[in-house]
């Protein structure tokens, strides 16, 4: 892809009383759904499931996201509102409930990258 992509990362861990599998399957027919509906401007909504790998010199990955959630905008001007609003706002009551079900809120973290490819002669 040629041009710049900009992106929101949201770092989310699972509730603790809720297996890996249930949290999985929860957030893609459940929760997934629900927040498509308040996307409007987003181009992609991916959802990376993290599956922890030992590190051979600091062991074990224990603290984590559980999931790494990418909302992708091709518009400079949409990605500053979306971001300016769930920086500074609160999500929308239907969200912030089903969330409760999911997620441990007090974990979420929100970072931003500006993406740029390289297209290594593919065309």
């Amino acid at each position: 892809m040629a041009g710049e992509t900009y992106k929101i990362l949201l770092f989310m861990k699972k509730r603790a009383d809720i297996s890996v599998e249930a949290f999985r399957e929860y957030y893609e027919t459940r929760h997934a759904p629900l927040a498509e509906k308040y996307s409007s401007g987003v181009s992609r909504y991916i959802r990376r499931y993290i599956d922890p790998q030992p590190h051979p010199e600091t062991g074990a990955f224990t603290d984590g996201p559980d999931v790494i959630t990418e909302l992708w905008f091709e518009d400079e001007k949409v990605y500053r509102g979306t971001l300016a609003y769930i920086t500074t706002s609160l999500m929308p009551d239907e969200i912030i409930a089903d969330e409760r079900n999911l997620f441990d809120r007090a974990a979420f973290r929100i970072a931003t990258v500006t993406e740029r490819e390289s297209d290594f002669g593919k065309g």
